[in-house]
Order: structure tokens, then sequence, then C-alpha cells
């Protein structure tokens, strides 16, 4: 049987960093060793939403390595009672204080935005968020937080000087391009971060070879395998007209013989 976790797991670890060190808008990437460690069934991961269930994988991975330590996570930060933003994790990392924003996402390039930045044109599939919104709100908005006399309060419990704090984030992403585009240079992002392609669901029928399978939400961190319940293209096509009906666009792993693939079916 399998295990499902573990997959969520195995493939947020593998997930690369969606930038090296600092290149992206002076923010510090936080390098954690992807080293797969066997879950046990003590284990809980309980969180169901994906960026939750992400934050509890990095404190995992945190805890388990030996030149790391977590000091605290989620730390809700108030102004009297009401909670105006949130610490995802103070820790160790030889010996050095670490103040780290996790962020897991999935962007998809749309060539159609007339920009001369390209990060302008990486948006969630849905077109809700955008990964230069997320970057700005990160530099602006999550890590300025830590200097903030409401944190300064909310961490005296911790007995630390947030001058000795190093801020960073751990932002790993998976990328998708358009359907047959030849993109390959996407700097300064990480080109290894392209995990597939996105078509429109009007274009759909381009895929009608392949056998489908949609998997939840949670699930998207997973790499395609085979264990799974696949189904034809029409069977498909019908299931897939449920989501672009509610403006959703859904990730699906195609098959064709022994190639195994991931793809978002857009609204749009």
């Amino acid at each position: 049987m399998v295990n499902k976790v573990a997959l969520q797991y195995k493939g947020f670890i593998e997930t690369p960093n969606l930038w090296h060190r600092s290149v992206v808008l002076n923010l510090f990437q936080f390098d954690i060793n992807p080293h797969n460690y066997q879950l046990s069934k003590s284990e809980n991961f309980n969180e169901i939403r994906l960026g939750k269930r992400v934050e509890q994988f990095f404190c995992f991975q945190i805890n388990k390595l030996p030149e790391s330590s977590l000091i605290a996570n989620n730390l809700q930060i108030k102004n009297k009672k009401i909670t105006i933003g949130e610490i995802d994790a103070l820790l160790t990392k030889h010996e050095q204080l670490f103040h780290v924003e996790i962020i897991y996402k999935f962007y998809l390039y749309d060539s159609k935005i007339k920009t001369v930045n390209d990060l302008y044109k990486w948006i969630g599939p849905n077109r809700k968020d955008t990964l230069i919104d997320k970057l700005n709100k990160l530099k602006n908005k999550q890590l300025p937080l830590l200097h903030s006399e409401n944190c300064k309060s909310s961490l005296s419990h911790l007995d630390l000087k947030i001058q000795d704090i190093k801020q960073s984030v751990c932002f790993k992403a998976q990328l998708f391009t358009p359907y047959k585009s030849k993109i390959s240079d996407i700097a300064p992002l990480n080109k290894s971060c392209i995990f597939g392609f996105y078509i429109s669901y009007s274009k759909i029928n381009q895929l009608k070879n392949y056998q489908f399978h949609i998997p939840k939400k949670i699930d998207w961190l997973v790499s395609p395998h085979n264990n799974v319940s696949w189904i034809c293209f029409s069977e498909a096509a019908k299931v897939l007209e449920i989501f672009i009906t509610e403006k959703q666009s859904p990730m699906v792993w195609l098959k064709e013989d022994s190639e195994l693939q991931k793809c978002f079916i857009t609204f749009w």
C-alpha cells in the first residue's frame, strides 16, 4: 500500500529552492538538507492544507538534521488580542539563529502578460496570486514583522536577541510552462523547478492519447507514479469540465506508455 504522506514528504524535500542564494530581491534562501528520512508511524502530519503540511515537513526535517535545531514554529504575533502575523520558524543551524518563512507554490508562466520583468509573468493556476505579489509581501510585511515591537513582546519568553537572528526564506516551487513551449532560460529563477506544462481546457483534445489521474491538491507535491487509478481521456474530460466551470485549474498526471508527466489544465 502506498504511503501517501511519505510521498508528499519526499516531494517536498526533493523540490529545489526557487532561486539560489539571494539573487531575487535580496531574499536569502535557506538551504535545507534534502536527506529523505524514514517516517515513523508516530509522526503525525495532520494538517490538510498543503501550505501547512509543508511547514510540518520543514519542521520535521530540521529536527532530524544534526546541524539544526527548531526553537519554535507558527508563533502568533499579536497586538493586544488581535493576531497581526505569524513567524513560521525560529531555529539554529550551525549555532546561527534563523527566522525562516516557509513557502511552497505552483506557478504558471503566462507569456501574454506584457512586462519587461519576467518575474511578473509567473501566476497561480487560478490567476488569483502571483509570484511578484508573494515576493513583495515577504520583503515588505512578513520578514519586517520580526523587528516590530509586537514581535519583541511576543518572543520575550524565548530570551532571544532579535539582532542576532538572520532572516531567510525556504521558498520552494513547481513551475509550469505553456504546452510545447521551448522556454529554458527563466533566470533569475532556478530552471530545475520546471516540473511540467500547462494547457487550456479548450485545447485538451491535444492530450487525447494520454491516460489521466487527477490528484487531490495535497498530492500536488508528489512525483507521478503508476500506483494510482488512471482514467481515459473521455472520462477525464468530463470530470475536468466541472473544475473548469467553477474557474479552477486542476493538476493532472498524464501517462502515455511508460512516460509520466505533470500538467495543469487551465480554465483560461
